[in-house]
């Protein structure tokens, strides 16, 4: 007697992920995005991972990732909402569009400025629509392009089936709205799932240090106004004529934005104790980190935590930070250093940290409980699960 058939297997819920994102390039956001699709392959989702054609190859397993055409001949594109970028959302809805003519999704996930988009494909598809939302608008210049962006997110925030905020204050956003969407935090990690090894570190404090003795202050991020970029280079000259041992690393920047600073810090008198060593890729960073001795979080705007905090907790150093909503979200006193937004402040601060040793190590000594406690790739995988499985009722 032949045996049944065997049923074949469950079919697999489908993600249509956009994101007008260059993926991969080093910062915030295409970092977070490379956790997102691998979460949502790892929880057991087919995930089509659509975003612009810029940006390093870097595959995730269990994830397609598929590029729009690039009509704009584009090479870079800006940090948050531009014309470009509304172009490459056009194009990117066309092409998401032929997507769900051939495949069925049951999920259409859109980031930022994406939101409105997959609202709209998910309208059409039968699907459900996740808004994420990594930023505050309001952090950045007023203009038309950006009344115009608040409005429209405001419209998806009221109307997807549930939007993911990075931090409790853009969730808070959310449901001031008062439509009642369902709202959840899930908070970023560190940059990478790499730690630092005893080698790695000594050869990059080997790199970092000019001189015995030298106290390295680094500084993790782009060089966008936000960050407080122009506070931290304001605040170099003060904290080297109070501390004479400091060396500033300065990582990120293009080098155009290093050209410019160094030139600055030439003319400040310091510039031999500025260290400027550009973009480090993110497995490589942690060493980077833990070479050094305190490390500098200037943020001035905002209201998503700042990914470079998740990093300096991961390798447990004492930290400087303004005393800022942003930074306070996930530091406090037993973490950090704080100090006021200016230069005579945050320098001072800066000082007072590198002459006591003893307080950077008690400052270390609670970072990273944080990252093993909240901040790291198992919660934040389950925070996307249990967000799939609301919307999907599950």
């Amino acid at each position: 007697m032949d045996a049944s058939p065997t049923a074949p297997p469950p079919r697999r819920p489908r993600v249509l992920f956009l994101a007008s994102q260059p993926y991969f390039q080093w910062r915030g956001s295409p970092i977070r995005l490379g956790f997102d699709v691998r979460a949502l392959a790892e929880n057991g989702y087919d995930v089509d991972f659509l975003t612009l054609p810029i940006g390093e190859d870097r595959p995730v397993e269990g994830v397609r990732i598929l590029r729009c055409p690039n009509l704009f001949f584009a090479k870079r594109i800006a940090i948050g909402p531009s014309p470009l970028k509304l172009a490459f959302d056009a194009v990117m809805f066309v092409e998401a569009l032929g997507m769900i003519c051939r495949r069925r999704y049951d999920v259409v996930h859109g980031v930022e400025d994406c939101g409105l988009p997959a609202w709209i494909l998910s309208r059409l598809a039968r699907a459900k629509a996740v808004f994420e939302k990594h930023s505050d608008a309001g952090s950045y210049k007023k203009g038309l392009v950006i009344r115009a962006y608040r409005a429209v997110e405001r419209f998806v925030m009221r109307h997807a089936d549930a939007v993911i905020g990075t931090g409790p204050a853009l969730v808070r956003q959310v449901e001031e709205t008062g439509a009642g969407t369902p709202a959840f935090c899930v908070s970023d990690i560190p940059s990478s799932l790499v730690e630092p090894d005893a080698a790695g570190t000594a050869a990059a404090r080997a790199e970092l240090e000019r001189a015995p003795g030298e106290i390295l202050a680094t500084y993790v991020g782009s060089f966008a106004v936000y960050q407080g970029i122009d506070l931290l280079f304001s605040s170099i000259p003060v904290a080297v004529a109070r501390e004479p041992r400091l060396r500033f690393v300065i990582v990120g920047g293009t080098p155009e934005e290093i050209a410019e600073r160094t030139e600055q810090m030439r003319k400040a008198g310091c510039a031999e104790r500025v260290s400027f060593v550009g973009k480090i890729p993110p497995d490589r960073l942690p060493c980077y980190l833990a070479a050094s001795d305190l490390l500098l979080s200037p943020r001035i705007q905002g209201l998503n935590t700042p990914l470079k905090l998740l990093d300096y907790l991961k390798v447990a150093r004492g930290i400087v930070a303004t005393d800022h909503p942003a930074n306070r979200l996930i530091l406090d006193e037993t973490t950090a250093l704080f100090a006021a937004p200016g230069p005579e402040a945050f320098g001072g601060a800066v000082a007072e940290l590198a002459r006591d040793g003893a307080k950077r190590a008690a400052l270390a000594a609670k970072c990273r409980a944080l990252v093993d406690d909240r901040y790291n790739f198992g919660v934040f995988k389950r925070g996307l699960r249990d967000v799939y499985a609301r919307v999907l009722g599950g």
